[in-house]
């Protein structure tokens, strides 16, 4: 397997110390390595996963580069565990999704952007930065694409050069290649941690307030139905799972996604997702099958994971019809925006229904509507839990409960701001009183200025 021959093994690694590589470090050692690879073999050789032969002659030279790194002066050399563990780890990756492989196992990376073979950026903490990785070239990147789409019956080329795919761990693809891309093949990868984050997680990140967290706590309890609306990257799913978190082990609960993103804690919970059309453009199941599917299973409550089109009638009419305690998403940037799509999105299905009439649906269906907002820092923010009171004449009347008002940016640019209750003791209060939850007496009083930033 001469193709697999090593002509410089010597490359720069990063600073390390006999207690253990600082994870970081760690990595960028790992990714230059396996930068250094991708010059000195045959690619088409291990993108397809090797039999055992290929694997072990693979191995070889993987030890013979890690055997030969240079460190930075002054920097201990690797231990020969380390080297081992390092070999492996680069062993595993090129069996695997190649240069991706480092980022997909760094769990404080959210998103993976790759725009083209030398372009890789990554976002952390709500900010986007420049990673170092890169592919070979567009025909590298292109091995490591059609890898990931073909482990799911799907295909990408200039005849399909769209394509939504999923990891193995749940993680979100999406693939756009030219024509339609025009500097090259471009992938995005949204992840989900492996262990949902909490409430306890919410709170320490100053997503929200206590008060807060035990509003929407009663809130999803007494089965009141809720929206939560916000942007791309807002936190829209990160909420709802919280809520999900609040219904009872006795309950059934459906959800429905178009890519599966929830991670219920419950056991009676029975997942469902939407499947793309095939290769021949047949097949296609949406949401609204399925929505309209689970109203026969008999469930306590459905959470759609995102309305977007005609599905958002049969939502509101589940929520109307025995459903209740039923919560989804919506893309929008405010409450009274959020009510204006929802009734957009129940005429695209095409129903003959005035707008009045669509609007008492959403009055009579949905009671909270919670804004989620991502800011210039990365930071995500509850900006509004806000009431649908009724209607006054043709207009959706609404009343927000809590607010986050952002005063300013500090010099280290953190958005500054306050979350303050308004006053308003909100009509659902009754409804709380009546499944057994109570709230003190001054909780909606704005005496206290909870200060964020």
């Amino acid at each position: 397997m001469a193709a697999l021959r090593v002509t410089s093994p010597l490359i720069s690694g990063q600073a390390t110390k006999r207690s253990g590589l600082a994870f970081r470090a760690y990595l960028d050692l790992k990714i230059g390595v396996h930068r250094d690879l991708l010059n000195h073999i045959d690619l088409d050789k291990v993108i397809t996963p090797p039999d055992d032969t290929t694997r072990s002659e693979l191995y070889a030279v993987i030890q013979e580069v890690v055997s030969n790194l240079r460190m930075p002066l002054g920097a201990p050399d690797l231990s020969p565990a380390e080297k081992e563990r390092l070999g492996l780890e680069i062993l595993n990756e090129f069996s695997r999704l190649g240069p991706l492989e480092p980022l997909l196992q760094d769990p404080t990376i959210s998103d993976i952007l790759v725009n083209g073979a030398k372009e890789v950026y990554i976002e952390r903490a709500g900010m986007l930065e420049e990673s170092v990785v890169t592919f070979k070239d567009n025909a590298h990147l292109m091995r490591i694409i059609d890898k990931i789409v073909s482990a799911i019956g799907r295909r990408v080329d200039e005849s399909s050069p769209m394509v939504d795919a999923r990891l193995a761990d749940g993680s979100r693809v999406n693939v756009i290649i030219p024509p339609l891309s025009i500097d090259g093949p471009h992938l995005s990868i949204r992840r989900f941690g492996h262990i949902p984050i909490g409430e306890s997680d919410l709170l320490a990140s100053q997503t929200l307030t206590q008060p807060m967290l035990e509003l929407l706590r009663g809130a999803v309890r007494a089965r009141l139905n809720i929206v939560v609306s916000g942007g791309t990257g807002a936190g829209k799913t990160t909420l709802l799972n919280v809520l999900s978190g609040y219904i009872s082990e006795k309950e059934r609960i459906v959800t429905i996604e178009d890519s599966a993103e929830l991670q219920l804690k419950q056991r009676h919970v029975v997942r469902l997702e939407c499947r793309p059309a095939n290769a021949e453009g047949k097949g296609a199941v949406m949401q609204r099958q399925l929505l309209i599917n689970s109203l026969r299973m008999r469930p306590n409550r459905i959470i759609v994971g995102e309305v977007r089109a005609e599905e958002t009638l049969d939502m509101l009419q589940a929520m109307n019809t025995g459903h209740d305690g039923s919560m989804t998403t919506v893309h929008a940037n405010s409450p009274r925006d959020a009510v204006a799509r929802l009734e957009t999105m129940v005429m695209m299905g095409n129903v003959n229904l005035p707008e009045k009439a669509i609007r008492r649906q959403i009055v009579s269906a949905i009671t909270l509507l919670l804004q989620v907002a991502r800011f210039n820092d990365g930071t995500r923010r509850l900006t509004h839990v806000t009431e649908i009171t009724g209607m006054e004449v043709d207009i959706v009347s609404m009343q927000d409960v809590f607010l986050f008002e952002k005063q300013g940016v500090s010099p280290e640019g953190r958005v500054l701001g306050t979350f303050t209750a308004t006053g308003i003791r909100p009509r659902f209060e009754e409804k709380l009183r009546s499944a057994g939850i109570s709230l003190p007496a001054n909780f909606f009083e704005p005496t206290v200025n909870y200060r964020r930033g």
